[in-house]
């Protein structure tokens, strides 16, 4: 006898044309999903999701929104009810990392990391509030990060607080949404295989492999996963979390704990 096939449900990825969202949406696609997918730019935006739907099967649609634009996150959310019917899951996953040391940060440098990370997303929450309520079954999950919920990075301390801020709403939300049957959650990346991260150079790269017990970077397919099972109906009694998807990158305490264990080493 073989199962029903999964009804299809209604998916937003913010930033979904690249790396991480690239991921997220495929996967949905991929499952069968109605996926809208966004980028700053409207015809790259497009162009992905044609790419993908063609790939897939799957009904793709992508659309240009600048999340520091409260009038293009509604258009984002009227958008994908137009479309899909609905919101029943919206994957808040975009956001820029633009690196500076502290001392040479600009209240323009701090506001356009605040704004695309923390202020976008919880935007594209309230936005995308009553279709997530109307499905009676509503998922919000979150692309933090572990750098500044968990660790830190010099030269990232506006990004650091713009991922810490999003757990701080992630716990209010979640409270707030429950009793619509709504859950909120987050994933927590570590260092991802991304057209983002390759821009930091080689070296960078072995470092950061270096650090990880896997002994591997994450792809984004890792991160997808995450995402995926956190909006399913098998997660529908998870909510206020976070799931952290770094290889056991933040486990040692020094790269040292890294190397093979000693017999009889530390003991007292």
């Amino acid at each position: 006898m073989t199962s029903a096939r999964r009804q299809e449900r209604s998916v937003i990825v913010t930033g979904g044309t690249r790396g991480i969202g690239r991921g997220i949406a495929e996967l949905f696609a991929r499952r069968g999903d109605a996926v809208l997918l966004t980028g700053r730019d409207e015809e790259n935006a497009r162009a992905v999701a044609d790419g993908l739907s063609r790939a897939t099967g799957a009904r793709v649609a992508g659309l240009g929104v600048d999340l520091r634009e409260p009038e293009a996150i509604e258009r984002m959310a009227a958008e994908a009810g137009r479309l899909h019917g609905g919101i029943d899951v919206l994957c808040a996953n975009a956001g820029i990392f633009p690196g500076k040391p502290l001392r040479e940060l600009t209240p323009g440098d701090v506001d356009e990391v605040l704004d695309v990370n923390l202020r976008g997303g919880i935007l594209c929450v309230r936005a995308c509030l009553p279709a997530l309520e109307r499905a009676g079954r509503g998922r919000v999950v979150l692309t933090s990060s572990i750098t500044g919920p968990v660790t830190g990075y010099a030269g990232w301390s506006h990004y650091g607080a713009s991922k810490a801020g999003q757990l701080g709403f992630l716990r209010g939300a979640a409270l707030e949404l429950a009793p619509y049957g709504i859950t909120v959650n987050a994933v927590l990346p570590g260092n991802v295989r991304t057209e983002g991260l390759a821009e930091l150079g080689e070296e960078y790269l072995r470092g950061m492999t270096a650090a990880i017990p896997l002994g591997r970077l994450g792809e984004t397919s890792d991160i997808a996963a995450a995402v995926f099972f956190l909006a399913s109906g098998e997660a529908g009694f998870i909510t206020g979390q976070t799931l952290t998807v770094d290889g056991g990158q933040t486990l040692p305490e020094s790269l040292d704990a890294l190397a093979p264990p000693v017999s009889g080493a530390g003991q007292g």
